[in-house]
């Protein structure tokens, strides 16, 4: 199965933010969406990616004075990204080693969308499904 996959199962719309953004602006988005991550994009170009984690390792370091930065003082610079003929198993292997919940999908230097940990498991899941209907009716066939 392909990442590929996944894009064409839940599509492939992804919530971006300027870097210059505010901090507020950047909650409201979270939450407006009800999305753990934005990838942060400058004209198109992918130039970060900000994540709960990102916002709670601010707090804990710099507390409330975060909500009076910018995007770009917070967010994660090294983007870790998968393209959509990558398989879901290396991609799943990739983000459980970097511990990264979301990766950008980018197919000739485009964003073109966004998988979450969420999203691979639910590919897994519904192959493994698959490969259960198939067995069964092999087995019964």
């Amino acid at each position: 199965m392909k990442i590929s996959d996944i894009l064409r199962h839940k599509g492939s719309a992804v919530v971006t933010i300027p870097p210059g953004s505010g901090m507020r602006g950047l909650l409201a988005e979270l939450a407006a969406h009800g999305i753990g991550a934005l990838i942060v994009a400058d004209g198109g170009t992918v130039v970060g990616i900000v994540s709960e984690r990102d916002i709670v390792r601010a707090l804990n370091e710099r507390g409330a004075a975060i909500l009076d930065s910018s995007v770009d003082d917070i967010m994660t610079s090294t983007v870790l990204a998968c393209r959509p003929d990558d398989s879901v198993d290396s991609v799943a292997t990739t983000m459980t080693e970097n511990r990264v919940r979301h990766m950008p999908v980018i197919d000739d230097d485009r964003l073109i969308g966004i998988v979450s940990i969420g999203d691979v498991v639910s590919s897994r899941m519904r192959q493994l499904e698959q490969d259960r209907g198939q067995l069964e009716h092999y087995i019964t066939g």
